[in-house]
């Protein structure tokens, strides 16, 4: 269900694609553009596109230690009409599996989890957390570490309160980016300690491919808003790799 139906259709012309028109870093993840995307070599940005054909400009990342890069979204940076449009669009792929109840992965997913939730239609949805409560069960618990925090692990807890709310549900698990798959798997882990198997995963970015084995034995597919690639370093600048 699409409650913004005039977000989804907003574009802006800028910031700008040009790669000789720079982008502040604090203005990438605010606009999608209609204008025509900029080509390999990258320099500093990687112009994601949408199905519809819409360019999300986003800042390139070297990975240390490596000739690679990664495009990066910020999902909690971007501006209000981006994360709802990612939403929209988010909710009509995951839409079609038709989930009872919507999880969301802490920090950066929970946000869209509750868009995404409020487009199928749902009341409520469900937020993992990093914070334990005193009357969180520990046994219900499991290490989170991601690709920005590497060296900052934190356990990731599931009210027990809730998990009356799952019985008999198809359940969709959401992030905000899916890259390594360490978060998502630490989630779906989770999940299994309370008998709960999504039938759907979701996220706004599915950045790389490198994910595909952390989750694959999670036997349900996984659904992004957009997908960008793992980029490769040039004696003239960021290729896709091959």
């Amino acid at each position: 269900m699409d409650r913004h139906p005039g977000v989804a259709q907003v574009f802006s012309p800028s910031p700008p694609t040009r790669e000789d028109h720079p982008i502040e870093p604090h203005d990438f993840w605010q606009a999608f553009q209609d204008a025509p995307a900029i080509e390999a070599p990258y320099q500093d940005r990687y112009p994601a596109r949408l199905a519809d054909g819409r360019v999300l400009a986003l800042p390139i990342r070297p990975l240390a230690g490596t000739q690679t890069a990664i495009a990066s979204l910020i999902l909690n940076q971007a501006s209000f009409a981006v994360e709802a449009s990612l939403a929209d669009v988010l909710a009509r792929r995951i839409g079609e599996v038709e989930p009872d109840i919507v999880v969301g992965l802490p920090t950066l997913g929970l946000s869209l989890a509750r868009l995404v939730a409020e487009r199928l239609g749902h009341t409520r949805y469900v937020a993992l957390g990093t914070s334990r409560k005193f009357w969180y069960d520990p046994d219900l618990s499991i290490p989170l570490s991601s690709i920005t925090s590497p060296s900052k692990e934190k356990r990731l807890y599931i009210d027990p309160r809730m998990l009356a709310l799952f019985e008999g549900r198809r359940v969709c698990l959401i992030d905000d980016v899916i890259s390594t798959g360490t978060s998502m798997r630490a989630g779906l882990d989770l999940l299994s300690m309370a008998n709960i198997n999504p039938v759907v995963i979701g996220a706004a970015m599915l950045q790389t491919r490198r994910w595909t084995e952390a989750i694959a034995s999670a036997n349900a597919p996984v659904l992004g808003a957009f997908e960008t690639p793992l980029l490769q370093k040039t004696p003239t600048g960021w290729v896709e790799a091959g």
